[in-house]
């Protein structure tokens, strides 16, 4: 109802305010990272890995880290490189082959490892981004995982409780983004990486192609852009093949295919 003399505010207008979260680049999408953090890092061995921001560690020498990562790359590439220069303090992981050096320091006691199953690294991740402070599975009962963790049983199967993920920063790889932060994956590339931006205080997404907001079919998003604060298109991707497998292929029998065609 309209009073004489007083303005009646529209309840439904609303103001449009965009967050600016792009940056330039691998230096200053990092800023805040410091030693002694713990980093979740997106990617499965060398697909999908945000190879610039790791890049962007070891040249700044940040070290002290706990990283939560699905494995720890190869000895020159990826978390490999990390693990050279000592910046890893702790590695949080499913898989830990293909690095010697790895290995190395493992055995040297020089760096503490923590192996979980690989779904329960995602769940954790999820129950991060979800705002869960647990989650119950029954990967690991009876064996060393659930040492020392809460047993409980529901419907007469026991479950080991794992705690969801504290990370200071994610930083994730995508294929495209747009300057609102929504992600789009490609293929084997998406992997550990929607789960992974879901869950850090922080989420620094490098991507390969950086568009406007509104470019990006709606339906096509992975990741919407609130999950994401820092975002910025990254260069010179090299993509390695971790192990590279080719078919092979028998040679044609002439003589067979031509009998065969008549």
């Amino acid at each position: 109802m309209d009073i004489p003399g007083r303005e009646v505010p529209n309840i439904y207008q609303c103001i449009n305010v965009m967050i600016n979260k792009v940056v330039n680049d691998a230096r200053e999408a990092i800023v805040g990272i410091t030693d002694g953090m713990t980093l979740m890092l997106g990617g499965f061995g060398l697909c999908g890995i945000p190879e610039n921001c790791i890049n962007e560690i070891v040249r700044q020498g940040i070290s002290g880290l706990t990283c939560i990562s699905n494995n720890a790359g190869v000895d020159d590439f990826g978390i490999g490189m990390m693990l050279q220069k000592r910046q890893v303090k702790k590695m949080i992981a499913s898989y830990v082959g293909e690095n010697a050096e790895f290995e190395r320091q493992l055995l040297s006691g020089e760096l503490e490892v923590e192996l979980i199953p690989q779904g329960t690294l995602a769940t954790r991740c999820l129950a991060a981004g979800y705002g869960m402070p647990a989650i119950f599975t029954p990967a690991g009962v009876g064996t060393e995982v659930a040492e020392g963790k809460e047993i409980r049983s529901f419907r007469g199967k026991d479950y080991v409780m794992e705690m969801a993920f504290e990370a200071d920063f994610a930083l994730v790889k995508a294929w495209k983004g747009d300057t609102a932060g929504n992600l789009i994956y490609r293929r084997t590339a998406r992997n550990f990486n929607p789960v992974m931006a879901m869950a850090g205080r922080i989420t620094i997404a490098e991507v390969e192609e950086l568009v406007n907001a509104g470019e990006l079919d709606p339906d096509h998003i992975h990741t919407p852009g609130i999950y994401v604060h820092r975002i910025f298109q990254g260069q010179g991707y090299e993509k390695r093949i971790e192990q590279r497998t080719v078919r092979k292929r028998e040679g044609i029998n002439l003589t067979k295919a031509v009998d065969y065609a008549g």
